[in-house]
């Protein structure tokens, strides 16, 4: 995947959109945004998780876990396996433990 755009995608997020031998299922140009979108999102969400924290004082798990339900819903814009990515991601940049997430859906991979 060579060309003059110089984000690098993570192995994790190229993942999301690959098959089992690892060939993309989508276009690189849809890739690229997609994961655009979901590292903004991830950054955005500093923020309002510190504040969860402090405000409403629930574990760092049950408050990745509520921000995963939210991702996850019909219409939040993000398939359930890019929400499990945003919020792992989440949790690197606030340095806390990743919970277990349910199971994604079968269809989902």
């Amino acid at each position: 995947m060579h060309d003059d755009n110089q984000i690098l995608i993570p192995d994790s997020f190229v993942a999301l959109c690959a098959d089992a031998r690892g060939r993309l299922r989508t276009p690189v140009q849809q890739l690229r945004e997609r994961y655009e979108l979901c590292e903004d999102l991830a950054c955005h969400l500093v923020e309002q998780a510190q504040t969860l924290y402090h405000v409403q004082a629930p574990s760092e798990a049950e408050i990745l876990l509520r921000i995963h339900a939210g991702l996850s819903s019909p219409g939040a814009g993000t398939s359930p396996a890019e929400a499990a990515w945003v919020v792992q991601r989440l949790a690197e940049l606030l340095q806390w433990r990743f919970p277990e997430l349910p199971p994604l859906p079968t269809d989902e991979t």
